[in-house]
């Protein structure tokens, strides 16, 4: 007795090439543009050096408005502002602090053409954590209104 392989419909086929229109390869269904990419007019450094972290420490000046404390220190006006974020446990978990910091992150590029030249430090207080969008926003913009101030 010999044993034949069972054949089932569809298997061990290859699938069909998608139709074409004839007029090149490839599949009839049109391509997609890629959204456009958001350019911000004002570029938004990173502070990096532990100099900057040390300047700012001893001779940043200290501005706080509502969950926010934002530290500053003037910097040439040829380059743009450098931002970093100071974001500690008692905020939250990491989750949590992730998500504030890309809160803040996000709320920076859109005031990035009021913000003085130089170097800036955002710390938060846990309420910010829980902070509407809109508080966090005011509260950056009065912080960044008295830099101005301070500059003149």
């Amino acid at each position: 007795m010999t044993c034949s392989p069972a054949v089932v419909a569809g298997a061990n086929q290859r699938p069909e090439p998608p139709e074409t229109s004839g007029a090149g390869p490839g599949p009839t269904t049109p391509r997609l543009a890629s959204p456009p990419t958001r350019r911000r007019a004002t570029p938004i450094w990173r502070v990096r050096d532990r100099a900057t972290f040390a300047q700012l420490r001893a001779h940043g000046r200290r501005f706080r408005s509502g969950p926010l404390t934002l530290t500053w220190l003037p910097g040439p006006e040829t380059e743009p502002p450098r931002v970093a974020y100071a974001i500690g446990r008692a905020v939250g978990s990491a989750v949590v602090r992730n998500r504030t910091r890309r809160r803040l992150r996000a709320l920076v590029a859109e005031q990035a053409g009021e913000l003085t030249p130089g170097a800036y430090l955002i710390g938060v207080f846990p309420a910010a954590a829980s902070a509407t969008s809109a508080t966090l926003r005011a509260s950056l913009h009065a912080a960044a209104a008295r830099v101005r101030e301070a500059h003149r």
